[in-house]
């Protein structure tokens, strides 16, 4: 990994073989506040015994140093392509990745449990922010004996360049999906996630067969660095914006320099159900012109008419200022459940028709324009 150029003294710690040491890159209040160190990079069990980790190091350095710096990435190869990689590992031929991490992202009052897992592709799974990888859990495909289970897509939540910097490797941010009988209330194991539950329990070394990459709704459009990304999700739907905002605010791309607005609503039920919010927060402290972040907690905030606070909500709060920057280009992308969408467009149709204008003309415009793009599951 590419060390950064600091005026000031950074150390690097190597990591794996024996070291002791853990660290998560997202829960910055672990660290003292007098001596807050910034790991852009890990989620990682340092004590795997996963070969190709044991020499490589990790650079250290304070808040402050961190904002006026930003992380060399590579291989910068990556850049050239002009057309998104896709499907360069099909269903049949998947390729088998190797776990590098598994953490748990939420606290203990948050609903259900949400992993951010870190996979080692060896640079033979590139892929861009806005992708899709998939994957197949393994066992039999209890509707169709004998074969392997179906494909399982989720929304990568790193940039080409992975945690690591080194583009190798690339993240997932993955809900636990629990069944609880409606009448017991208890957790019924037979009718869990199949693929959620094999990722969320993997353990470093453990083996993945990939598929993909696949995408295009998402992509990043960088044909114009200072445009106006306005990005909407619940839950894991924030995935790859989190891939975006690592791009646009803390690695160091020669070939995109971000100069215009990024704003992140994120939806969730509670504040230990926030996903990634040491990183947002630092983006917003450290860009306080081009990154915007609102937070919509339903179990802890209370809409205009006394309601939970939903994320069709928060955006209703700002509806004004979002119909200007989409009147001015804007992008607008929504990820996360199929039904955050319905509650998003009724907000969205009914302050198009109190501001006196058609919201079907409108959305036939940005869809037109490829300024609007969606993708739930």
């Amino acid at each position: 990994m590419a060390h950064l150029a600091l005026s000031q003294l950074a150390f690097s710690a190597p990591v794996g073989g024996d070291l002791s040491l853990r660290r998560s890159a997202f829960k910055a209040s672990n660290l003292n506040s007098q001596d807050k160190l910034w790991a852009p990079v890990i989620t990682l069990n340092l004590k795997s015994n996963h070969s190709r980790l044991r020499n490589r190091h990790v650079t250290c350095m304070s808040v402050q140093q961190a904002s006026a710096s930003k992380v060399a990435v590579s291989p910068l190869g990556l850049e050239d392509a002009t057309e998104p990689p896709l499907n360069l590992h099909k269903p049949k031929e998947p390729y088998t990745a190797t776990i590098v991490s598994v953490e748990r992202l939420v606290g203990p009052k948050a609903p259900g449990e949400t992993c951010h897992i870190v996979i080692d592709h060896g640079g033979n799974v590139p892929y861009w922010e806005g992708q899709s990888y998939g994957v197949i859990p393994p066992g039999e495909n209890p509707k169709k004996p004998g074969a392997p289970h179906n494909v399982r897509l989720y929304s990568i939540a790193s940039t080409r360049y992975g945690d690591f910097f080194d583009g190798k490797t690339a993240s997932l941010c993955v809900r636990r999906a629990v069944y609880y009988d409606p009448e017991t209330g208890k957790e019924d194991p037979s009718k869990n996630g199949v693929c959620s539950n094999f990722l969320c329990n993997s353990k470093p070394g453990d083996k993945i067969q990939v598929t993909g990459p696949s995408g295009k709704i998402m992509l990043l459009p960088e044909n114009d660095p200072n445009a106006t990304h306005i990005m909407i999700a619940t839950g894991t739907g924030v995935a790859p914006y989190r891939g975006y905002l690592r791009r646009m605010f803390m690695e160091s791309v020669p070939t995109y320099k971000f100069g215009g607005l990024a704003w992140l609503f994120l939806g969730v039920a509670n504040t230990d159900s926030l996903l990634y919010d040491d990183e947002f927060s630092k983006y917003a402290k450290d860009y306080p012109e081009n990154f915007r972040y609102d937070r919509a907690l339903s179990r802890e905030q209370k809409n205009k008419k006394g309601g939970k606070m939903y994320v069709q909500d928060k955006i209703e709060e700002y509806s004004d200022e979002i119909f200007k920057l989409l009147d001015n280009g804007a992008h607008i992308y929504f990820c996360g459940l199929k039904g955050m969408m319905p509650g998003i467009q009724e907000t969205l149709k009914r302050v198009a028709e109190e501001s006196g204008f058609s919201w079907e003309e409108k959305l036939s415009q940005l869809k037109k324009n490829k300024q609007w793009h969606v993708e739930v599951y």
